[in-house]
């Protein structure tokens, strides 16, 4: 007669991979998601282990502010101008071949989110920008000019982003000009119809050690088409320089933007005369009343490659989301995505550092009152929202703010909705925002680019 066999032989006869001596073995699955940016950006963008940098720093004792890893930029270091193909760079997201990667990017529609797109056209200006400038500068995002969709996306299909350089006149800015676009087919090239966004961000570089701008390479413009690039680099420019010294932070407003004034200050007073019938619509709603906000403690696995702060891609990916929202609750309907207009990115955000972000719906068009001789129609069935996102960062002791950044974007909604300033505040952010509005609109007129609200909606993307 057998033996009777302990508990640990029954155990070892069923699991024959284990043994008596507790040693437990481990594995990994092969890894299914990213943060939101796709596997072969993200190796560009963070390199060293989070824990790795902190040690480093807490031993060297240096501020979070210095990049450690890299000297400070010579003077005498040589500048020799650059082509644009030299920056050219491509990557494609296999979004219809894998469906695990598929699942980081939509949303619970089954629609492609493009707050995760816009943090892969983030990572790969940098990318671009890096290229261009070499390895011994930091370069960082200073703003995005411009994003706007081209041509709805019907169905979902791989995607092919890339961009260049386009804009670049040695000083310490560049233009980087980027699409996405249906991935064509081994031998073919990417036809007009399938462009899905075209973009354009300045990336900035600095001395990583003082901060302080620094030269970079010269662009050389040779083909009509890089002419072309390049002269619409040099426009953009200008127009920010415009805008800039336009703002209503320094000017009082012209004289057409002061009648608007005092023609929203006389409607309101008739909603509240108790001798005038008139009442406010319920299809009207003050600013104020528009307003969302949020508080996020940013963490160490949305850092940028200098380890310390905030990858900027990650801020445009959390504006757009609560701009998506406010608009959303604002006109109780679903928005399209028509634009993100140009935007700054003002200073830093630190890794473990708090973000406030403040939405508000600034801008509606058609408008309630329009300026005179204006054209416009005021029972049209879509409205064109204009959504205002500011962000500051205070560190977790909350101590003194700063501000990091402006984002507008701009929303179609089914839904005859306006929105009205009351306060002097209010009226400076709305006027800011129609002098915007009307910008881009002039800006896709000459490009001959932008999408009906009908065929937007078509789109699979948020």
């Amino acid at each position: 007669m057998p033996r009777p066999r302990s508990v640990t032989e029954l155990r070892c006869a069923r699991y024959p991979s284990r043994t008596t001596s507790r040693v437990r073995q481990f594995h990994c699955s092969t890894q299914r998601c990213t943060d939101g940016v796709f596997r072969e950006l993200t190796a560009q963008r963070v390199r060293t282990p989070w824990i790795e940098a902190l040690r480093k720093q807490q031993a060297e004792g240096k501020s979070s502010e210095v990049n450690s890893d890299k000297p400070a930029i010579s003077k005498e270091r040589k500048l020799s101008p650059k082509r644009m193909d030299d920056s050219y760079h491509s990557v494609v997201l296999p979004l219809a071949q894998d469906p695990w990667l598929l699942d980081t990017y939509l949303n619970s529609s089954g629609h492609i989110r493009l707050g995760t797109i816009f943090m892969d056209l983030d990572a790969l200006s940098g990318v671009i920008a890096y290229k261009h400038t070499g390895e011994d500068v930091t370069t960082v995002t200073a703003s995005c000019d411009r994003i706007v969709i081209n041509h709805p996306l019907t169905e979902i299909c791989d995607l092919e982003l890339s961009g260049r350089v386009t804009y670049a006149t040695g000083r310490s800015s560049m233009e980087i000009s980027m699409q996405v676009a249906k991935a064509p087919k081994n031998g073919e090239q990417i036809k007009n119809e399938d462009i899905l966004i075209n973009c354009t961000f300045t990336m900035v570089s600095l001395d990583p050690t003082t901060r302080k701008p620094v030269n970079v390479n010269p662009l050389i413009a040779e083909t009509p088409e890089e002419k072309r690039l390049y002269n619409l680099g040099e426009r953009n420019s200008k127009i920010r320089r415009q805008l800039k010294e336009r703002a209503l932070i320094r000017h009082t407003p012209n004289d057409l933007e002061s009648d608007l004034i005092h023609a929203f200050w006389q409607k309101q007073l008739q909603y509240h005369d108790p001798y005038d019938e008139l009442r406010k619509p319920d299809n009207v709603h003050f600013m104020d009343t528009t307003r969302l906000q949020t508080a996020t403690i940013m963490q160490p696995q949305n850092r940028n490659r200098h380890h310390f702060m905030i990858f900027g891609g990650f801020l445009l990916k959390q504006t757009f989301e609560l701009a998506f929202t406010t608009a959303a609750a604002f006109a109780h309907a679903r928005p399209t995505f028509v634009s993100l207009d140009p935007s700054t990115f003002q200073n830093p955000v630190p890794v473990g550092s708090i973000l406030y972000l403040t939405a508000t719906v600034v801008y509606t068009d058609p408008p309630l009152i329009g300026a005179p001789g204006e054209k416009y129609d005021p029972d049209s069935k879509y409205t064109r929202v204009q959504v205002r996102v500011d962000s500051k960062v205070r560190d977790v002791e909350h101590g003194r703010s700063k501000p990091t950044g402006q984002f507008n974007y701009t929303f179609n909604v089914e839904k005859n909705i306006r929105v009205v300033p009351r306060t002097y505040q209010e009226y400076m952010m709305y006027l800011d925002a129609r002098r915007r509005a009307e910008q881009v609109k002039e800006t896709l007129q000459e490009e001959g680019i932008g999408l009906t609200p009908s065929v937007a909606e078509q789109s699979v993307t948020e």
